[in-house]
């Protein structure tokens, strides 16, 4: 099985395994914590399904992503750099399992070019806009840039 056909648990699951293996400390506890909210979730759904789509994972890893972003942004008003930068070493290893994000021009471009094949026209188009972007750009594209993108162009 080639490295891009495993599913994404089983990825998050051999690197669990090497960064015991390299005594990689901030590795094997982040990595726990995608593996506990992994299994949060699955909790969560009580039984209605065994696993999770590479596309749910994908989600609670931005969801973590974003969680970190927001202490980050505590910890840079309380002048806590120690706590940054641990906060920043989580990011870099969740980010692993993502493919690359779009900067913010492409995603730009991304919003404009829905809007356009799709004549959105208004601010009550935004929830169809998001939606075809979460299908399409799962994990690509932060929501949260996309999100005030949307606005300003739906806005005018």
């Amino acid at each position: 099985e080639s490295k891009s056909q495993m599913k994404l648990i089983d990825k998050i699951d051999e690197k669990y395994k090497i960064s015991i293996k390299e005594k990689d400390s901030n590795s094997i506890n982040t990595l726990r914590l995608i593996r506990s909210a992994v299994k949060d979730k699955l909790i969560s759904l009580r039984g209605k399904q065994d696993n999770l789509s590479d596309g749910e994972i994908l989600s609670i890893l931005q969801n973590l992503i974003k969680q970190r972003k927001d202490s980050i942004d505590a910890f840079n008003k309380a002048n806590r750099q120690d706590l940054i930068d641990k906060e920043e070493a989580e990011i870099a290893v969740i980010e692993y399992f993502l493919p690359k994000q779009k900067n913010e021009s492409e995603t730009k471009a991304i919003v404009d070019d829905i809007i356009k094949k799709n004549n959105f026209s208004s601010i009550k188009d935004m929830g169809k806009l998001m939606n075809i972007i979460k299908s399409e750009y799962l994990g690509e594209i932060d929501m949260g840039v996309a999100g005030k993108i949307a606005k300003n162009s739906l806005g005018q």
